[in-house]
């Protein structure tokens, strides 16, 4: 019954749109889960997060919702989805409690956003790991264009400059304001980018502003 209320508050709290809010339907969801009270908790922590670290400064809050996030255990989008690509809201995330590298930066997006971080400052980013095949995705605060932006990595707990990953190989960065190219890992140009025939960035934005999935 406790976890039951929590939940409800949870779902009953004014907060803005890009905040976590839970439907009738999350909450029929969660508690038929064999997994409800893994979900309840990871939920409550996720408020008490946002909560604690919002007076934070610059890097220890960085730090904070990228260590949050980076306990979630990850798994591919062909095990979870039986898809290729499928790009989880930060809700989806936090219920699923499992998800792969987009998912991950896109739920440290939000969150930061939440706490106050500007947008124009935070970029999802799209890189290569030297020596890996496939395309990784991360999140990076930049503080100015001059600037070199801080990553934050489901594949490291340390929030450190992207000069210092040397594996990671920039491809381009996008929020909801612009997408740039960079040049030794700093913006280099605005870009338009073609995301062929399914935009999901759009879509993602569209499910997390407009129908609170």
């Amino acid at each position: 019954m406790k976890q039951l209320i929590l939940l409800i508050l949870i779902s009953t709290i004014s907060l803005s749109a890009k905040s976590i809010t839970l439907s009738n339907d999350d909450l029929r969801i969660i508690k038929s889960s064999t997994k409800e009270k893994a979900i309840t908790i990871r939920l409550i922590k996720y408020l008490e997060l946002k909560k604690k670290i919002k007076d934070f400064r610059l890097l220890k809050k960085l730090s904070h919702v990228n260590a949050f996030y980076n306990k979630i255990l990850p798994i591919n989008d062909a095990t979870k989805y039986k898809v290729d690509d499928h790009w989880a809201t930060p809700k989806e995330f936090l219920i699923n409690g499992k998800g792969d590298c987009e998912d991950y930066a896109i739920a440290k997006y939000f969150t930061l956003l939440e706490t106050g971080i500007p947008k124009e400052k935070l970029f999802l980013s799209v890189v290569k790991v030297r020596g890996e095949a496939s395309y990784h995705m991360i999140l990076l605060y930049i503080e100015n264009k001059k600037a070199m932006p801080l990553v934050l990595d489901n594949l490291s707990f340390k929030v450190v400059p992207f000069d210092i990953r040397k594996k990671l190989e920039p491809q381009f960065i996008f929020n909801e304001k612009a997408a740039y190219i960079l040049k030794n890992k700093k913006i280099h140009k605005k870009v338009k980018i073609n995301w062929g025939k399914v935009d999901k960035w759009s879509l993602l934005l569209n499910r997390v502003y407009k129908k609170n999935e």
